[in-house]
């Protein structure tokens, strides 16, 4: 018998500036939900022709980009370099070092590019490893039909009985882009054991059964208890939009997490030992030595 998932908190992912004239509304990450482990940050980002985020360095996690609006470049100092666009996705590991700039299109109505960033923990055997990058493209992307009122992407994991492109992402974490009509009911199954959360892209839900029920409006995360192995989701009928959100849960990594920037390792060591290799290129970042993105010159002053 599945036991649905009760809600630990609702909150809303407040906007702020980041990076190089770019907004965000972050939620993982902050005060609300922080080392949420295997989830260091989530970033509803928002960035205008102009504005972006060049030049930098990470160690240590792995990014998810996902992108709901426009288009974005990204380079980095192995040569790798290409573009995303509405519906893509961008998987990083930044392993033992990277640096790199990502970087909007100019759209012709002149318009942000939005979508989602989520940082997830590498396992501390895998920090070390050799940066890399997987694309999806939209369309490569399953999709599942649950009834006629409800609409799910499977970028990562299993949603009725469709499954996921395999081999993304070291840790295992998924990821389903949820959309649904008014009078939709959706009962997700997700790993037993692994943190989960929602985020509200558009429109509002009402998440957990019987007497635990929550309305998520959007630009709101809602945390889940770990215990219990389905999510139940519903979008009233006089609903007046439809709702949609993403879910995403993760495998619980065992190790401490010290962050510190774009550095995520396991001791305060290994902290000062990231700032010093970046700094006199060494241990992953040799490549950094005099390297500058071409898409970030535009911004370089």
């Amino acid at each position: 018998m599945s036991i649905p998932r009760v809600i630990r908190k609702v909150f809303l992912a407040v906007e702020q500036a980041e990076g190089a004239g770019a907004r965000v509304r972050r939620s993982v990450g902050t005060a609300q939900l922080r080392n949420f482990s295997p989830f260091l940050m989530l970033d509803h980002f928002s960035v205008k022709p102009g504005a972006g985020f060049p030049d930098h360095p990470h160690r240590g996690q792995e990014t998810i980009t996902y992108l709901l609006h426009g288009a974005v470049d990204h380079e980095d100092f192995a040569g790798n370099s290409g573009t995303i666009e509405a519906g893509d996705l961008q998987f990083m590991t930044a392993g033992r070092g990277i640096m790199h700039a990502e970087m909007p299109r100019q759209n012709p109505d002149g318009s942000a590019n939005v979508g989602l960033q989520l940082w997830v923990d590498l396992p501390a055997n895998l920090k070390k490893c050799e940066p890399r990058y997987r694309d999806l493209r939209a369309k490569e992307i399953p999709q599942v039909d649950i009834g006629d009122k409800v609409h799910i992407k499977v970028i990562s994991g299993q949603a009725g009985g469709v499954d996921s492109v395999k081999d993304l992402a070291y840790t295992p974490v998924w990821l389903l882009d949820v959309e649904m009509k008014p009078g939709g009911k959706l009962a997700q199954p997700l790993p037993a054991g692994w943190n989960a959360f929602s985020y509200q892209l558009e429109g509002s839900a009402i998440f957990g059964s019987g007497d635990s029920k929550h309305t998520v409006k959007q630009y709101h995360n809602c945390v889940f208890d770990a215990e219990g192995d389905i999510v139940n989701v519903e979008v009233p009928e006089d609903a007046t939009e439809n709702a949609r959100f993403v879910l995403v849960a993760g495998q619980v990594l065992d190790q401490k997490i010290v962050q510190y920037g774009p550095f995520v390792v396991n001791s305060p060591d290994e902290v000062r030992q990231a700032l010093f290799d970046y700094q006199y290129h060494t241990n992953g970042f040799e490549r950094a030595e005099g390297w500058q993105s071409e898409i970030g010159k535009a911004m370089a002053h």
